[in-house]
Order: structure tokens, then C-alpha cells, then sequence
């Protein structure tokens, strides 16, 4: 039939990866349509699971690494390598992580970025011409000041001694020294998945807002806010950039701002970076339907997921999508004014989660398998409304 369906998945969150949920859903595309062509593109939005689904996508390179860990003890990290080389793909989280740090010690005027510059000039070091940055995850409030230290910037106190890592030393910042900065960043473009349009400072700023789900109190927060607005100061003396009201820049604890400010990276959109990384556009090509999904598709949906970024693509060239998510939840239905032509729950009915987390892959298969079943009967209907069958007369 020359049917190509492209397949383009988040992952659903704590059962399955991007590339999991991809390979269930052409399981249930072949049951029904057995000649079709499946196109595997699983996305991500710039947090976790994003290398892996670039690699996935395009081929590359996965590079291990050891790097400083947000409470400075060495990790093992990762980036990925496509593009021939030339590109990078980090997600801060493999070095910055929540999720590196055990809740009873998580304090985020101590954790650091430094893992993340560390990510940065590795890829400079292998010779990388463009990054791609997820910043999604982080445990840090230091504004990425231990990313610019671990690239070559020093951060002085009054003393002209450095200042030790997290957030709260940012109050005794005094001045920033590029002079070591290094070199390479100036010939290599940063792009930043980032998702949010927070401030650096104030009530919708990092240590208000992302404070607490790293540990931070009030007290702390108060303490935090009033680090970051001096280190927002000082780029701004020092290296020219203000950027503490940029949106975006206090992503990640801030390090949204240090990125614009010490690196000259850009923010982007998440989704539509890492779109436009493994070529999607050309991948929608010829293609006869696209299907996306997620752990959770509702109104946050709406705020840049993959489904959304999907479905904006593919209107601009005229192909259907349906969304088969894990759980539909209220402003799902929205997604329907936005070129999506279908939603779909993967659940078959009342069932514990546990054991739908534990399925979710059988249940993606059948939901897929169920969604083309109907794409089946619509375009039999579509071809006998064209050719009306008519019985014969009677003799």
C-alpha cells in the first residue's frame, strides 16, 4: 500500500524509554498492516532520556566520562556524539542531577554545575562544533557558576580568592575573570533545550520556584534569591550581559542565565531542538501518518511536550497524528484543535498501576494495533464512498 508511518514517542515516564515505547508501537502497526513501512524516531523535550533518544534516532556515539558530581564527588557521566562528529548532545542531569543526590542530602547552596562544564569541555575536547544542552533534572542553584569555573572562568571574593561551590557562595562573589575562559567556546554554538520562561530572581525566580523540590526551606530560598541577584549583578558589571530578566534564565537553578552570560549559548524550545537535531521534518516525508504519545498526555501537554511539537510538524505537512499515551487527563482534549486527529489510552480498563506500569509495553502494542484497526475502517469507508457498491438488478 506505501504506507509510512513515522513513529515519534516521548518516553512514558518509569516504564518505558522513548525507544521502548517506539518499538511497542510498531509491534502494533505490523499486526494490522503488515507492509507498512515504520519510521522509529523517538523524541524527547531536553530532559532526561534525551541522548538516548538522538542516538536512537540518528546514530552516534554514546562517550562515557567521569565528572564532578553536584556534591563534588566524581560520577560517571555521559554525552553523545552524531553529526558526524561535529555535534554534541548533554543533558545536564547526567552530571547535575536530582537524582545524583540522595534526598537527606540534598541542599542546594551547596550542589554544583561544575559536572556540566566538565560535560562541555569534553565535547570540546573531541573536537564538537555544536551542543545541544538538555537542562531538565537539575539538584543545582548556583546560576551554572561551577560550569563557568570548570571552563576556565575564575569567580573571586574580596580576597581575590575563589569562591567554593553552590548557590550561597555566589554572596560573596566579587568579580568575574574570564581571561582563562576557553578559547573554543567562542567558536562552537550552544543551543539549550529550555522549556521555561522563569526569571533569574524574585517570586517566579530558580530559588523561589525550583527551591524547594531541591531541598531549599524559606530560609534558603530568601538566602539563594539574594546569591543569584548578586551573581546576575556581577555578569552584568563584568561581562556586559544582562540577563537576569531574560526568560529562561532561571532555568536549571539559574544556570539558564550563566549559559547566555559566560558561554553565549541560546535557548530554544526543547522539543523543537531536538526535532530539529534528527531531522524530523525530512523524516514526515511520504509519510501517511505519524504516531506520537507519552506516560501522561493533559493540559501540561500543551507547554511544549513531544506530542504537541509532533503535531505542529506534521499539520504543516498535512499528515495525521494520534497521540497513544499511558493516561489521558483533563485538557487532553485541547491537543484536538492542534492537529492531533485521535487520543488514546493505553489502559484496557480498571486496572492496578502497578501492573499497567509493568504492561506498558504489551498495552502500547495493543492500543497501537487497536488506533490502526479504525485507520483501517476509515479508509475502507472513505474508498466505498468513493466507489458506492450498488447490487445487481434483478432478472
Amino acid at each position: 500500500m506505501g504506507m509510512r508511518v513515522v513513529i515519534a514517542p516521548d518516553s512514558f515516564k518509569g516504564s518505558l524509554s522513548a525507544i521502548a515505547a517506539a518499538e511497542a508501537m510498531a509491534a502494533g502497526v505490523r499486526r494490522v498492516f503488515p507492509e507498512a513501512e515504520t519510521v522509529l524516531t523517538p523524541l524527547a523535550d531536553g530532559g532526561e532520556g534525551t541522548v538516548d533518544a538522538i542516538l536512537a534516532a540518528t546514530g552516534g556515539e554514546r562517550i562515557r566520562v567521569t565528572v564532578t558530581g553536584p556534591l563534588g564527588d566524581p560520577v560517571d557521566a555521559f554525552f553523545g556524539i552524531v553529526g558526524g562528529g561535529r555535534t554534541a548532545v548533554i543533558e545536564m542531569a547526567a552530571a547535575s542531577g536530582l537524582t545524583l543526590v540522595p534526598p537527606e542530602r540534598r541542599d542546594p547552596r551547596r550542589t554544583t554545575t561544575r559536572g556540566t562544564g566538565e560535560l562541555i569541555r569534553a565535547a570540546l575536547d573531541r573536537g564538537c562544533r555544536e551542543i545541544v544542552l538538555g537542562i531538565g533534572g537539575s539538584a543545582t542553584n548556583d546560576g551554572g557558576a561551577g560550569m563557568a569555573q570548570a571552563l576556565g572562568a575564575r569567580l573571586l571574593d574580596r580576597a581575590g580568592r575563589e569562591i567554593g561551590p553552590g548557590g550561597a557562595e555566589l554572596a560573596r562573589l566579587e568579580r568575574i575573570d574570564v581571561s582563562g575562559l576557553d578559547p573554543r567556546l567562542r567558536d562552537v554554538r550552544i543551543r539549550v533545550a529550555c522549556d521555561v520562561d522563569n526569571p533569574l530572581t524574585g517570586p517566579r525566580g530558580a530559588s523561589a520556584v525550583y527551591g524547594p523540590q531541591k531541598g531549599a526551606t524559606p530560609e534558603m530560598i530568601a538566602e539563594l534569591d539574594a546569591a543569584l541577584g548578586r551573581w546576575g549583578e556581577i555578569l552584568a558589571r563584568d561581562l556586559g550581559r544582562e540577563v537576569s530578566g531574560v526568560p529562561g534564565a532561571g532555568a536549571a537553578g539559574g544556570l539558564g542565565a550563566g549559559l547566555l552570560a559566560v558561554a553565549g549559548a541560546r535557548l530554544e524550545r526543547g522539543i523543537d531542538l531536538v526535532m530539529d537535531t534528527v531531522g524530523f521534518e525530512r523524516r514526515l516525508e511520504d509519510a501517511w501518518l505519524v504516531l506520537t504519545g507519552e506516560g501522561r498526555t493533559d493540559a501540561q501537554t500543551l507547554h511544549g511536550k513531544v506530542p504537541l511539537g509532533v503535531a505542529r510538524a506534521a499539520v504543516r505537512r498535512g499528515v495525521p497524528v494520534v497521540v497513544i499515551s499511558g493516561s489521558l487527563g483533563p485538557g487532553a482534549e485541547a491537543l484536538l484543535d492542534r492537529g492531533v486527529s485521535a487520543l488514546l489510552s493505553i489502559v484496557p480498563g480498571p486496572i492496578p498501576e502497578a501492573e499497567a506500569m509493568a504492561r506498558a509495553a504489551e498495552f502500547v502494542t495493543e492500543a497501537t494495533a487497536r488506533a490502526l484497526r479504525l485507520v483501517r475502517l476509515g479508509a475502507d469507508l472513505t474508498s466505498r464512498a468513493a466507489h458506492p457498491w450498488r447490487p445487481a438488478p434483478r432478472p
